[in-house]
């Protein structure tokens, strides 16, 4: 039987939430190795004991100066080593984000393959990927499937879900995050790694993997409609239907990816959009109000200049352009995400963008605010291909 080392554990990207971790983890007495590609940037983490590119600054604007950020455990250390990483630990952050993913698994592979004991990859990625040719939406756990189909017996995924921000994972504030995946790892990762301290973080478990994973990805596409929305003086009322609606959209796409209805109902769900959708912390809400404020007619100029005001990457923007070609492809009647689509791909007025965010939000097809028993039958016979559709003779049946 293969023993697993619980004491030390590798993060792939220090970005914001990869360092964020590595605090965390660092301060219950994990030993922690964060791989970036760049020797010039471990190295200068090394000797400052603070990240230079990510997450630094905004800890200094809530702590009052770059002086009073914390800095990194003795126990936490940088390098550009890969191979190394992996061959030393059982146990895996993947910090990155869906995009670059495929990527990283085709350099960690053959790494693992040849490695002598398993490895435990742990995977906070929200984001949703979509196959060029096929146009179906896949999740990191599925992509992760994908790519080590052979080697399967190699490695487990462990999803982490939210609610959670880095700045208060950093800072040691209450946080409680979601574990998704097999029942043993889980149960393993739960007790070993995330319940340590748990007045800074704790964790439940969930076994629905998918529907975890489609959760955190899709909720970032609200929050950016709900950063223009905060931007459009309609009143304090319309939050509440952008926030009910968008979770019959949700719940469908997660669905159709293979995931249950009641991830969403679950903190992975109501709670990680909750927070995502109510606050500046949010990197998602923030590029939604800073891309009506600096929206200038052309989509793709005013997500470069957003980009520029955010210390990260948010996940929606890339998200929604994939959702979109599977929502086509499947003729899904989705209005909120393609009202989302629309505004920060396609050209126009900020006239025309509210035009969009009242007819998404009022002037929904479905009338009923519950599932009627011939679409619980229809779900529960043929899930993946029964939804509402979007054009067509289908689309004018209120079932």
């Amino acid at each position: 039987m293969i023993t697993l080392n619980f004491d030390k554990i590798a993060i792939i990207g220090p970005g914001r939430l990869g360092t964020s971790f590595a605090y965390k983890l660092g301060r219950d007495g994990k030993e922690v190795t964060l791989y970036y590609h760049s020797a010039d940037l471990c190295r200068e983490m090394n000797e400052t004991r603070l990240n230079p590119k990510h997450l630094s600054t905004d800890l200094a604007k809530k702590l009052g100066g770059i002086d009073k950020v914390p800095r990194l455990p003795k126990n936490v250390t940088a390098t550009n080593d890969l191979e190394k990483i992996v061959d030393e630990n059982d146990f895996i952050m993947l910090s990155i984000t869906m995009n670059r993913l495929p990527e990283l698994l085709n350099y960690l592979k053959p790494i693992i393959a040849r490695k002598k004991g398993s490895t435990c990859l742990l995977s906070p990625i929200k984001g949703l990927a979509s196959d060029e040719k096929t146009k179906e939406l896949i999740t990191p756990s599925q992509m992760v499937a994908n790519h080590f189909f052979d080697i399967h017996h190699k490695y487990d995924v462990v999803c982490i879900g939210g609610p959670f921000f880095d700045v208060d994972i950093a800072m040691g504030k209450p946080v409680c995050v979601t574990v998704a995946g097999k029942k043993k790892i889980s149960r393993t990762v739960k007790a070993e790694l995330l319940n340590v301290n748990q007045r800074e973080l704790t964790s439940y478990y969930n076994f629905d993997i998918i529907g975890v994973e489609a959760c955190g990805a899709l909720k970032n596409i609200v929050a950016n409609l709900k950063g223009v929305v905060e931007c459009l003086n309609l009143g304090d009322s319309i939050p509440g239907t952008l926030f009910a609606r968008s979770g019959v959209e949700i719940r469908s796409l997660s669905k159709l990816l293979g995931g249950s209805f009641q991830a969403f109902y679950s903190q992975a769900g109501v709670g990680d959009m909750y927070v995502t959708l109510s606050s500046d912390a949010s990197k998602n809400f923030r590029y939604g109000k800073l891309f009506y404020e600096l929206f200038n007619g052309n989509p793709i100029e005013t997500n470069i200049q957003v980009l520029g005001h955010i210390d990260g990457t948010p996940e929606g923007p890339n998200t929604i352009k994939n959702v979109h070609r599977y929502l086509e492809k499947k003729n899904m009647y989705s209005p909120l995400f393609h009202c989302a689509y629309k505004i920060f791909n396609e050209g126009g007025s900020k006239d025309e963008i509210l035009d969009r965010i009242i007819h998404a939000s009022q002037f929904d097809k479905r009338e009923k605010e519950y599932i009627g028993p011939i679409s619980r039958l229809l779900y529960r016979l043929i899930p993946d291909i029964w939804y509402r559709r979007h054009k067509g003779y289908l689309s004018k049946f209120n079932i």
